[in-house]
């Protein structure tokens, strides 16, 4: 029975065409950023292997960007691998609204995306596979009650945030993979190009880590 549940939940297929071409080559992270990720992968692991359940929050400045998408790919990656127990959020020190910028690059991956439009923060709706709720997503402090309070492992997603807060309130854990701020091509002719980069960089990351995470516990399956 587990493993029929398991083929009802499948990553849409535009979603598995980006991860096929674009995410899979992890020649291009670099072995000082393995080893980062690798460290991640060991104390996830261990908890999946005592069947602890596991919830990542990823923090950045705003939650705009650079931890909404790594939210995201995190998830999707989770599901690729058939790695149970895994539950991913975002937050920020200060919340402001999803980038639109980070919504395109996100469309283009792959992900059907809706948005309820309503204020300065409008809520997003990110549909990765078939058999799943969609993802609902806005921006928000970490600390936001829709987001584990405590016991989660935070993964900080910029220089800012990880300056800010050398110690996450309720975190059984902290580490720190900061990715440059596609934000600084805002407005100018790259600005596509410089979000297209940062969302494959963050998926192929995330792949290599939950990989990594997957290789440790061959025998885990969903259930």
């Amino acid at each position: 029975m587990s493993g029929l549940k398991s083929d009802k939940r499948t990553i849409l297929e535009p979603l598995t065409g980006y991860i096929h071409s674009n995410v899979l080559d992890f020649s291009t992270i670099p072995g000082e950023r393995k080893a980062q990720l690798k460290e991640i992968a060991e104390y996830i692991s261990g908890k999946v292997r005592e069947r602890e359940p596991v919830n990542l929050m990823f923090i950045c400045t705003h939650n705009s960007r650079r931890s909404q998408m790594s939210q995201l790919w995190a998830q999707v990656a989770v599901l690729h691998y058939r790695i149970p127990g895994i539950r991913c959020f975002s937050g920020g020190t200060e919340a402001t609204a999803i980038h639109p910028a980070a919504v395109t690059a996100l469309t283009k991956a792959g992900f059907q995306i809706e948005s309820d439009g309503i204020g300065s923060n409008p809520v997003y709706r990110f549909t990765y596979a078939n058999g799943i709720e969609p993802v609902e997503l806005f921006s928000k402090k970490f600390s936001d009650q829709v987001n584990p309070q405590g016991g989660f492992l935070a993964i900080m997603t910029c220089p800012d945030a990880d300056e800010a807060c050398p110690i996450v309130p309720g975190a059984a854990a902290r580490f720190s993979i900061p990715y440059e701020d596609p934000k600084v091509a805002d407005n100018t002719p790259k600005e596509a190009l410089r979000y297209d980069e940062r969302c494959q960089q963050i998926a192929t990351e995330m792949f290599y880590l939950f990989g990594k995470v997957k290789e440790r516990n061959e025998s885990i399956h969903y259930v």
